[in-house]
């Protein structure tokens, strides 16, 4: 599996990294991913305190017990569940992150994070005590680099511009093409890497997501995206699938470290690997992909 480095970071991810949402809450199936994962090469895991009330988070921690120096692991703070109440509740602040790593460095058994990520956050934070808090971590050894995983181009400025963050998390796909406009060019810019999510829409970018694609979905109406579907099927042709293009779609960036797809299988796992092990999209390929589909743009907190 190739390598980026991610953004000015000593970091060197797998282009295809594991998006651990989907791993599910059984213990021996979710392990069986991660360390198939390994062996194909993929040494980039992300999760979120968030996830499963944590328990994502434990699940990885206990599969990475005497493998842990192998893999760039990363989590994400700012989801608070406050005891006694349903749901979650938004909290950048200084003093709950500094709290909420304890938590997480306890539920991943590892007493460093390598990318420690904000996750969401709004131009109402308390940015400066935010990022004051990732710094003082960083300073600690409890972390070794921030970013942030946020949609919200207004937000990722002034990250940009404030603070050493060195990755930045969004949704990127031939359906979602939103950081194209504003994102990508910054990031290339500063030399922070894009670590690309969603980059299958959900499984409608795969040679079997006709059946998820009656819908809305972004700017595509329930009429428009069952007939992309059919071009960019047509448009892969016999040498290469539908899931190797979407796959390779947002690696075509140079301020893209890695894309993230999730797995609730070992099948998809390998699926996936193999087809982001496929050949670069060539020139050709891109300019197709780009006419056939829509360039998104941002509509609020731009």
């Amino acid at each position: 599996m190739k390598t980026n480095r991610l953004g000015n970071s000593d970091l060197y991810i797998s282009a295809m990294g594991l998006g651990c949402m989907s791993l599910g809450t059984d213990e021996t199936k979710a392990a069986a991913i991660i360390h198939e994962a390994l062996e194909l090469g993929i040494n980039f895991l992300d999760t979120a305190d968030l996830y499963d009330e944590g328990r994502n988070e434990e699940i990885i921690g206990q599969a990475l017990r005497g493998r842990r120096a192998n893999v760039i692991l990363a989590t994400k703070v700012g989801n608070r569940r406050i005891p006694g109440q349903e749901g979650w509740s938004w909290d950048p602040s200084k003093a709950y992150i500094q709290s909420a790593v304890k938590e997480s460095l306890r539920r991943l058994q590892t007493d460093y994070i390598d990318l420690y990520q904000l996750h969401g956050g709004t131009l109402e934070d308390p940015i400066d005590e935010t990022i004051e808090a990732f710094e003082e971590l960083k300073q600690e050894g409890l972390i070794r680099y921030y970013g942030i995983s946020s949609i919200r181009p207004n937000v990722i400025r002034e990250y940009v511009s404030r603070s050493h963050i060195v990755s930045v998390m969004s949704q990127y796909s031939i359906l979602d093409r939103r950081p194209e406009e504003a994102v990508l060019p910054l990031l290339e810019q500063h030399g922070i890497g894009l670590i690309a999510r969603g980059p299958l829409a959900g499984g409608i970018l795969t040679g079997h997501g006709g059946s998820k694609a009656h819908r809305e979905y972004l700017g595509y109406s329930s009429e428009e995206l069952p007939l992309l579907h059919e071009r960019l099927l047509e448009q892969t042709g016999p040498s290469r699938t539908l899931t190797e293009a979407a796959l390779h779609y947002p690696l075509a960036s140079p301020a893209v470290a890695a894309i993230i797809p999730g797995a609730s299988s070992l099948e998809q796992l390998r699926l996936n690997a193999s087809a982001a092990a496929s050949a670069p999209l060539t020139p050709a390929e891109l300019a197709a992909v780009r006419a056939a589909s829509k360039s998104n743009r941002y509509a609020q907190h731009r």
